[in-house]
């Protein structure tokens, strides 16, 4: 019995239509029928389908247990012995089957592939007494561009879908490290949407449907919140790990660029360095950002890949010490909405009641300005590279790849003009570097959006996270416990809106139309900080969820 996600796809020429339904068929027929949820479920779906797994009764309630640990915690119980790698991979894979049925998350399902190299490690571990690695045994979802050899793939067209030949140099180390592989997640047109649309569909929010679950890396975020995995894989160019994890109440980190492995990811614009897209963990603790950056840095990728910094993530102590903590509430573009501001303003009264603590009120420093730089990076071609791949695939173009290719902001440069922008660029970020100091906080703690998940195709301010994209500073997202409540985040009386991005995102918003959806907050540190960055978070999640 074939299944059908209430998602809506690319649509496009006959061509794009008939490869696009051969693709989307073939993920179909890739969910055993075991698993499929009955229809009676699916023509039913509440806005909430969070719950769905522990109710539809396909899963055991040991693998129901299995599906609620951290990476960390799965870990510990196969290297101890307490928990097979086949157990693992076989409750987390049945989870996001189900997944898959009620948000359309999933680009390759692959189950019975993960379940064999899950066997091929629980017979070394018999044999040898030991875990072949420290991530051995866990279950890793893959964004659909970053390559597992033999795997469906793309680089956000239909143009681009392929199968890869080999993997890239971070499935390769998460390989090596004992991680198995057992499904790809779905991204967007382009790769440059805070919304995830494709030729497989929509991606819908767990704790929403009417919102979407960020964007680029929003399968996985969907994935991870319905516990169909409990850490993924994910890419960030200009907020692609942070939004998706905000929108769903995940912990996730956009590392510092040249940290870890990119080499070999699906694109369609290489050799553009005008920004570079950063890699990183969306999972279920702040102790599995850990464990992924120490296991993936154990491997040296710098000895395969020379750009990359040889040097580990160091995590400071600060049980010590006072921690000089900026609180940013807006970024004097766009005005956060109501639920934001809530989070911000109990974190701002937690923290300041902490002898560990000193609050600064942190000024923002020209963030128009640094929206104005990058934008224009993301697509220095004037996205004719980007047109020219839809227009091969026959596909239509989404209303936010039109939005994110279209001018004023994208216009095709030649070399004088490029090398101009990226003079700005670097002046910029200068500048900033000056500003941070002189504002003297050690972490900035902001919003990682203007409000919770956004509404569908309506994701059009990028501001409070691209700009760190410019500056390539480390920024970790974290859940606050909150969720939004019409009750309590009724619309405010603020001053007029500070510029027209402002005044549309006030248009969007209506607390019974976001209800339910998790509220997270944005720890920032200065380039290469990541260490302080995650040691800052921990110091901040833990006071103000006292």
């Amino acid at each position: 019995m074939s299944f059908k996600v209430k998602t809506q796809g690319i649509t496009g020429d006959a061509a794009f239509t008939a490869k696009a339904q051969a693709y989307k068929d073939r993920l179909d027929a890739q969910i055993p029928s075991n698993l499929r949820l009955p229809s009676a479920i699916v023509d039913n779906l509440p806005l909430d389908v969070t719950g769905i797994p522990t109710s539809c009764g396909l899963l055991t309630p040991e693998e129901l247990a299995i599906t609620e640990l951290d990476a960390t915690a799965v870990c510990e119980k196969i290297a101890s012995g307490e928990l097979t790698a086949v157990e693992a991979v076989t409750a987390f894979g049945k989870r996001a089957a189900i997944a898959h049925q009620v948000t359309a998350c999933v680009t390759d399902f692959f189950l019975e592939e993960g379940i064999q190299q899950a066997r091929e490690l629980d017979e070394y571990y018999k044999r040898e007494g030991k875990v072949i690695g420290p991530l051995h045994g866990l279950p890793i979802s893959i964004k659909e561009h970053i390559p597992i050899k033999g795997r469906w793939g793309s680089a956000g067209f239909l143009a681009t879908v392929e199968i890869s030949s080999d993997d890239c140099d971070m499935t390769r180390a998460l390989r090596s490290l004992g991680a198995v592989f057992y499904v790809k997640t779905n991204q967007p047109q382009t790769l440059q949407h805070l919304e995830t649309q494709s030729l497989y569909g929509r991606t819908l929010n767990p704790y929403n449907s009417n919102l979407t679950p960020g964007g680029s890396s929003g399968g996985e975020s969907a994935l991870v919140a319905m516990k169909g995995s409990c850490m993924g894989v994910g890419t960030d160019g200009g907020g692609s790990i942070r939004a998706p994890c905000a929108h769903c109440g995940l912990y996730g980190i956009r590392p510092s660029c040249k940290r870890m492995p990119t080499f070999g990811y699906l694109a369609y614009q290489r050799g553009h360095d005008g920004y570079v897209t950063s890699t990183g963990p969306m999972c279920s603790s702040s102790r599995d950002i850990r464990l992924f950056l120490q296991a993936v840095l154990s491997t040296r990728p710098h000895i395969r890949d020379p750009s990359l910094m040889p040097f580990p993530v160091t995590i400071p102590d600060l049980s010590k010490r006072v921690l000089r903590v900026g609180i940013m509430m807006h970024d004097n573009v766009v005005m956060p909405h109501p639920p934001m501001l809530r989070a911000l303003e109990l974190a701002k009264q937690k923290l300041g009641a902490s002898s560990n603590i000193e609050v600064i009120d942190y000024q923002p420093y020209k963030h128009d300005e640094g929206m104005s730089i990058i934008r224009p990076m993301y697509f220095e071609d004037g996205a004719r590279t980007a047109r020219r791949l839809m227009k091969e695939g026959g596909e239509n173009i989404l209303p936010l790849s039109e939005w994110v290719t279209s001018p004023p902001y994208v216009k095709d440069h030649d070399a004088l003009a490029m090398w101009a922008l990226h003079d700005k660029r670097n002046r910029y970020r200068r500048a900033y570097s000056d500003h941070w100091r002189q504002q003297g906080c050690d972490v900035l703690l902001c919003p990682p959006f203007h409000g919770v998940a956004s509404l569908h195709d309506t994701a059009k301010y990028w501001g409070y996270t691209a700009v760190w994209n410019l500056l390539d500073y480390p920024g970790v997202i974290f859940p606050t416990g909150l969720k939004v409540d019409p009750s309590v985040d009724i619309p405010r009386d603020l001053p007029s809106p500070m510029s027209p991005t402002d005044e549309y995102n006030r248009s969007l918003y209506d607390p019974e139309l976001f209800v339910g959806a998790p509220i997270s907050l944005q720890v920032i540190a200065r380039r290469f900080n990541d260490g302080l960055a995650l040691a800052g978070q921990e110091v901040i999640e833990r006071i103000i969820k006292a």
